[in-house]
């Protein structure tokens, strides 16, 4: 309209027919509105899509804090159940060690006593057999050393043995 207007001279202004621009200017109040509101829903709707996705990544960081905190809890307590099981497999071993020990010492204590007695079985046997040797040695038969034949050889007359009870 502004370039097709009458031009007067000698001026830069315009001639335009008022009652156009007024139906232009009402047009333009009807139309703007709406284009207005239509902006203006738009950048709601952008704003209530913007802090849905902010109330979204809150959530999410939220989430992320809390496993991160429980796997955090729960190293920590398998930490404690590790540091717990090696305190008692020490306990467990120094009392097996301990076990041991007096097990040992009690097999020591046993078999010494055992060797103790065996040792005096042997020494009633050993009387026993040179007792028997004396029984039946011959008297004054001797071999070129100036010894007994009958000294290497045992003698036992089936009749004569003694009993296990019995000692010289």
């Amino acid at each position: 309209m502004v370039a097709a207007g009458k031009k007067l001279p000698l001026t830069n202004n315009v001639v335009l027919d008022q009652a156009t621009v007024l139906e232009l200017v009402d047009q333009l109040r009807v139309s703007v509105p709406d284009e207005v509101r239509q902006a203006r829903r738009i950048t709601e709707e952008a704003g209530r899509i913007t802090e849905r996705a902010r109330d979204e990544g809150d959530a999410i960081i939220a989430r992320a804090q809390e496993r991160a905190a429980q796997m955090l809890e729960e190293r920590e307590l398998v930490r404690a159940a590790q540091e717990r099981a090696a305190e008692l497999l020490d306990r467990a071993q120094a009392e097996a060690a301990e076990v041991r020990r007096g097990a040992d010492e009690y097999a020591a204590g046993v078999l010494i006593r055992l060797e103790g007695e065996c040792i005096k079985a042997l020494t009633s046997i050993k009387r026993g057999i040179d007792m028997l040797d004396e029984r039946h040695r011959p008297s004054g038969a001797a071999t070129d050393d100036g010894r007994h034949a009958s000294d290497d050889a045992i003698v036992v007359d089936p009749e004569e043995q003694p009993s296990a009870t019995s000692r010289p």
